[in-house]
């Protein structure tokens, strides 16, 4: 049955990307099912936000949906299990629709076109080069993780026999515990030599073969290469990773190349044998010096800076991590943390980035505090928290705090808070990548970990604080039930309400009109609409709205839904008859932007959710968003109160109607 609900979720993301053959390609991280699609004029991310575990959608260079560490690669195997293809291998060619009408064909041709366009226009030489890099070293993070784990534990225990805490016995474990961590450092260039050729459409085993002669596995002393440069013997591993991934790069150019220009006939004798010469004698001669240079100086320059500017360059790295990953930019610092680890043994960069994921942590508990009547929004907290203090962070940020906006911004500032207390302290490293949160503690070189910790209490409490006290928007502190309802307010805001002597709550004839939504309360006469500003059909009142879920503005029954669902009618006890038209000429929008949860002859009470507005669709479509509520039958009305224009939120008292007595 567990298998049934992983592949409903893979069905559902399916159904909302524009099916399986929308799809070239898939793969997956620690929390994200990554999609190469197609045409992005068929993808419907506020559908797709909606299916059942997904708990966000990002759109960058691939089509991002969030789903959380362990079930991101149970999905991702019944999407691709589904199609009959392997993790990163493409899908099948898509199959003709059938004939369409000229509109339709118009219709997808200007799509098609539209989205070609946006391809265009995002796609620079700096993320395509992101982009390989993220494909090449994605495949290595669960290596990372397991290999750096296994070397914090034999970390912890060779200090515990120094310490004469462990019999003398452990230390064959402990080398075993060691042996197995350098089963991928040891060989990491051959790794990504191989994931690099992959990426490029190269020979996945001469990428290796790249990847593994930066080793010099030839050269036994005393003979020795020199450098060209310097005349100095070349040392084993010079240039590392960077030199790797730009020799296999030029590996793919070449060995594309001869496959054009050798016969078929001898194409598999003597283009690789071609391909690795010519760059296997590029790599020695040329790229290790070069990359080798390049790879001490960003390794040097990124110490100095840690040093010198101290808790500065620290906050502003803290700061600075998040809007990172929104931009997709963090890519380029993995190869930079491996070449730290490989030249002085540990990374200073990762604890200091670590502190963003920190600073969400905080952001998420302030609004758990602040917006504890927001069941959905304290249910995804919930949801999120114990993976982001354990360092995954995409749950809180895709599911919480970035769709609020000011929480992420003040997430931010509690990073840039945390990474300053580390930059303070000064040399905080990490033996590997992958982890972050508390789970990178054990990971902390040289008996370093305390200060770690203090720098992400200080990330906690930094986001927390400016979350709590500045980071607060009105529309997460609106009451709701689990599944998104609004209910009733907690409290009444009598200062909008200026009642007359004949009006009172305990009146028979009295209806309590309420908000039906959260935004800028304003009088009919402000309305840019003749027929409502001037009170043609009656009188009532007008919402501007923030938010587009839509509540009944007084208990009642609705009488009747338009076809276009922007506008429906309902009558109240007392006798009056209500209109409430969502939008100013939104008919013309058929219905497309409203989602009603009711049906006609339905009995509602105050604050119930009636339907949804697609605001963001309505603007786009140049139509006001303006929510009319308005009374038809004013000769049943005796008396109105008055209210003045404010914030008000949905469900809050607006009015109150005494209707005129039968006697």
């Amino acid at each position: 049955m567990a298998q049934d609900k992983y592949q409903a979720m893979g069905d559902g993301i399916y159904a909302h990307v524009g099916g399986p053959q929308n799809v070239a390609k898939l793969i997956h991280c620690m929390t994200r099912v990554r999609l190469t699609i197609k045409d992005e004029a068929k993808v419907d991310q506020a559908a797709l936000k909606k299916v059942p575990g997904v708990l966000g959608v990002v759109q960058e260079e691939t089509l991002q949906v969030i789903v959380g560490p362990g079930t991101v690669n149970k999905v991702a195997q019944a999407m691709v299990d589904r199609v009959g293809v392997a993790l990163g291998d493409p899908f099948p060619a898509n199959t003709q629709p059938p004939a369409e009408s000229n509109q339709s064909a118009v219709e997808a041709k200007a799509a098609e076109v539209r989205a070609a366009h946006k391809a265009k226009l995002k796609q620079t030489w700096w993320r395509a080069a992101l982009k390989h890099i993220s494909a090449i070293f994605i495949p290595l993070i669960p290596a990372f993780v397991g290999a750096g784990l296994i070397s914090g534990v034999a970390g912890i225990l060779a200090n515990l026999l120094t310490a004469g805490d462990l019999p003398t016995s452990w230390a064959s474990f402990i080398t075993v515990l060691k042996v197995i961590n350098g089963g991928l450092f040891t060989f990491l260039n051959i790794y990504v030599g191989i994931n690099a050729a992959t990426e490029f459409g190269a020979t996945a085993g001469l990428g290796g073969i790249i990847g593994g002669l930066v080793y010099l596995p030839g050269v036994v002393a005393p003979i020795t290469i020199n450098n060209v440069f310097t005349h100095q013997p070349l040392s084993p591993g010079q240039g590392g990773i960077i030199g790797v991934i730009f020799a296999v790069w030029l590996l793919a150019v070449v060995e594309k190349r001869l496959h054009r220009l050798i016969p078929d006939a001898i194409d598999i004798i003597f283009t690789p044998m071609l391909s690795l010469l010519s760059i296997g004698l590029l790599t020695i001669f040329f790229i290790m010096p070069l990359a080798g240079w390049v790879s001490s100086s960003l390794v040097g320059t990124i110490n100095w800076t840690l040093q010198v500017g101290g808790a500065f360059s620290g906050a502003i790295l803290g700061l600075a991590f998040l809007p990172m990953v929104m931009l997709g930019l963090h890519q380029i610092l993995t190869p930079i943390h491996l070449e730290m680890i490989k030249s002085i043994g540990y990374t200073g960069l990762l604890p200091i980035l670590a502190m963003a994921g920190g600073g969400q942590v905080g952001a998420a508990l302030a609004l758990w505090i602040k917006c504890r009547q927001n069941q959905q929004l304290v249910r995804l907290i919930k949801g999120a928290l114990p993976v982001g203090i354990l360092g995954v962070g995409e749950p809180l940020i895709y599911g919480v705090s970035l769709p609020l906006g000011r929480p992420f911004v003040t997430a931010c500032i509690g990073g840039g808070i945390g990474g300053a207390v580390i930059g303070m302290i000064g040399h905080i490293g990490a033996i590997t990548i992958g982890p972050s949160g508390a789970a990178l503690i054990p990971l902390i070189a040289n008996h370093q970990w305390l200060g770690y910790v203090f720098g992400l209490l200080a990330s906690y409490a930094g986001g927390f604080l400016a979350t709590y006290f500045f980071g607060v928007p009105e529309s997460a502190m609106v009451p709701t039930s689990a599944d998104g309802t609004i209910i009733e307010p907690l409290a009444v805001n009598t200062a909008a309400v200026s009642e007359t002597p004949f009006t009172r709550a305990t009146s028979p004839d009295a209806t309590q009109f309420v908000a039906p939504a959260a935004g800028q309360l304003q009088a009919l006469s402000e309305v840019p609409d003749d027929v409502f500003s001037q009170k043609m059909v009656g009188d009532g009142f007008a919402i501007v709205p923030s938010h587009g879920t839509v509540v009944a503005p007084v208990d009642g029954t609705i009488v009747s839904i338009m076809p276009t669902k922007h506008a429906w009618t309902m009558t109240t006890a007392t006798g009056l008859e209500i209109l409430v038209h969502m939008g100013l000429d939104t008919v013309a929008l058929n219905g497309d932007p409203f989602t009603v949860h009711v049906t006609e002859n339905e009995t509602v009470k105050a604050g119930q959710q009636i339907a949804e507005m697609d605001l963001p669709a309505i603007k786009t479509a140049g139509k006001s968003t303006t929510i009319i509520t308005v009374i038809t039958n004013m000769t049943h009305v005796a008396a109105m109160t008055s209210f003045t224009d404010q914030s008000i939120t949905a469900g809050e008292d607006v009015l109150r109607v005494t209707s005129q007595s039968e006697s």
